[in-house]
């Protein structure tokens, strides 16, 4: 096994990784969403963000593999930093620079390995988007652009623990992280030929919440409607609360009939809550889907309008009793 030399601005790569006070933290529904989006698209057992910190890879998310570390020297995501590139592995056992790894040659049996670096806002290689397999798997099968996709969404995710792309009191992506990850979840897609269904929420009645119980009701009611629709969707699916009382997910390879059956579980969801909750107002929403098919080129505006224009027709026709 080869150990991959130290890249040249390793110091200040090192030196930007711990600024943003990342490594060692807490699980995230925003990097998870990433990794399991990269293994069902790409069909893998196991998908991770590493980060590379001086003697160690770290993961900020897994799936599919326990651990939280790893040594560096074996890390395959170390000459992926080093070399500044997309690397496919399509059998570990018959390349010389894995074959003897401990990886591969023991748990977790690497054989296929795709992985793409992840950088800093400031452009220094902090680690990997990686997705690898027991099994091997044809490089010619593997579309590298959609990893670098969802490689940018990582980075996106990591620029916003200094830039404001999150929503602080849902803790979903606000409307600026929404049209940042949406665009490159968008791009993906029709990489892959998969259709995309926008899907737009709003909760009916916010004002008489806010009017009757005030606006820390509001506020609970906003955070609750977030965990519903979390809760009642994929864990791969982008969510955002795009500002007010206004939400919207983007549900890829799902056309619009799939995506009514997640708007059923959300409908289920809510009434269980209403009937359940100690609180003093009940929660609905009026909801609206939109499908981008798999051979379009909707833009993300454009698919988000047209979710939106049906969400409206839902809230005039409950407010007429239809």
């Amino acid at each position: 096994m080869t150990v991959p030399p130290v890249p040249a601005e390793e110091e200040r790569r090192i030196a930007a990784l711990h600024a943003l006070n990342i490594l060692d933290s807490e699980s995230e529904e925003r990097f998870d969403r990433i990794t399991r989006l990269a293994q069902r698209l790409f069909g893998t057992s196991m998908a991770s963000v590493n980060l590379i910190d001086s003697d160690r890879h770290w993961f900020k998310s897994v799936q599919g593999l326990d651990g939280k570390e790893g040594a560096r020297d074996t890390s395959f995501c170390s000459r992926v930093i080093l070399d500044g590139e997309t690397m496919v592995v399509e059998d570990a056992t018959l390349d010389p620079r894995f074959a003897d790894n401990p990886g591969v040659t023991g748990d977790p049996n690497v054989r296929f390995y795709a992985g793409h670096p992840v950088a800093a806002p400031g452009g220094e290689r902090l680690g990997t988007l990686c997705v690898f397999d027991d099994k091997p798997h044809a490089s010619a099968d593997f579309d590298t652009v959609v990893l670098q996709e969802l490689a940018a969404m990582v980075e996106a995710e990591i620029a916003s623990l200094s830039l404001a792309i999150g929503d602080e009191l849902t803790g979903l992506s606000n409307r600026r992280g929404f049209e940042m990850l949406g665009e490159r979840l968008l791009a993906a897609a029709r990489r892959l030929q998969l259709p995309v269904t926008a899907v737009y929420a709003d909760l009916d009645n916010m004002k008489p919440i806010n009017d009757e119980h005030g606006h820390d009701a509001g506020d609970r009611a906003l955070i609750e409607i977030g965990g519903v629709l979390e809760q009642s969707l994929r864990g791969s699916d982008l969510i955002a609360r795009l500002g007010g009382d206004e939400f919207c997910a983007l549900l890829v390879g799902a056309v619009a009939e799939q995506a009514g059956a997640a708007l059923d579980r959300v409908e289920a969801a809510l009434t269980r809550r209403n009937a359940e909750t100690p609180e003093p107002f009940a929660l609905a929403l009026s909801l609206g889907l939109a499908e981008s098919p798999a051979d379009g080129e909707v833009t993300l505006e454009d698919l988000v309008a047209a979710a939106d224009l049906r969400m409206l027709a839902a809230k005039r026709a409950k407010k007429a009793g239809r």
